[in-house]
């Protein structure tokens, strides 16, 4: 317990750590909340398309010489209400448009990469993420949205229940299913921004399926579900940047392991519950 509270106290001591630490925090609570909505839906595979746009409108501000995130926000909100609009009314629908707008944002950012800075460490710490990109306006920024997309979650928390479990139904009572669907696509896409600079495009969107998906192993009832997915990602982004101080892994690679790792464990419990229940009978 000493060397743990030690480690804590000498990782704590690096601006840039603490500053992971903050926004971390804040991007696992949002994308937890965010990711149950999503998993329920079965829009899961908008966060990974999201991210691929995020890493063209990286590579786009990069070639631009310009803020990261003033680039990527807009831009990945338009990316969503695109999403959005398309699996609603598009002859293309769901997986096919996620793959056509994700592949050609991918592919796009690398070309904008290759033509300007070239392909060097940038194009992994874009891909895979690094801690080490986050500037102090970078941190700023992020707190700031973060809180607001708490906010807006917690305002408008009844409605998006309601449009999670019974859209139809929602909608026939008076509540506006379109308006409800485009804010979830854009916290969706705030987001996903703000935690693609340290999980990076390839693996930003586990923030948002894994601790949903461990919650509902063992939780049935949304709010628990929710409360649980919070819990679930602050402890295993916590855990996943220790592992990476120890043992100089990448951050986003650990705390994806260590989110597979909560998955199983959940996963396990949940079967011997049920192991439990139908012996009692």
């Amino acid at each position: 317990m000493t060397a743990l509270f030690s480690t804590l106290a000498e990782m704590f001591s690096y601006a840039f750590l603490v500053r992971a630490f903050v926004v971390g925090a804040l991007v696992s609570v949002c994308s937890a909340l965010l990711g149950v909505s999503l998993v329920l839906k079965r829009y899961s595979m908008i966060g990974d398309g999201l991210s691929h746009v995020g890493f063209g409108a990286l590579a786009l501000a990069t070639g631009l010489n310009a803020a990261p995130l003033a680039v990527s926000i807009p831009i990945v909100v338009c990316a969503a209400f695109l999403l959005l609009r398309l699996g609603e009314k598009s002859l293309i629908r769901g997986d096919a448009a996620i793959a056509l707008i994700s592949t050609s944002s991918l592919a796009l950012g690398v070309v904008i990469i290759s033509r300007t800075t070239g392909m060097n460490t940038d194009v992994c710490n874009y891909l895979f993420g690094s801690i080490l990109a986050m500037s102090k306006n970078d941190v700023y920024l992020s707190i700031g949205l973060s809180i607001c997309v708490l906010i807006l979650f917690v305002l408008f928390y009844h409605k998006l229940f309601a449009i999670t479990f019974d859209e139809a139904f929602a909608g026939a009572t008076g509540v506006k299913t379109g308006a409800y669907n485009m804010l979830i696509a854009f916290l969706t896409a705030i987001t996903i921004v703000l935690g693609m600079r340290m999980m990076g495009a390839v693996l930003i969107s586990a923030l948002l399926i894994f601790p949903a998906l461990t919650s509902m192993r063992v939780f049935k009832k949304f709010r628990s579900v929710s409360i649980s997915s919070v819990c679930v990602s602050v402890v295993c982004f916590f855990t996943g940047i220790v592992i990476s101080y120890l043992y100089a892994m990448p951050t986003g690679a650990s705390v994806v392991l260590v989110n597979i790792a909560g998955f199983l464990l959940f996963w396990l419990i949940s079967a011997e519950s049920k192991t439990i229940r139908a012996e009692a009978r």
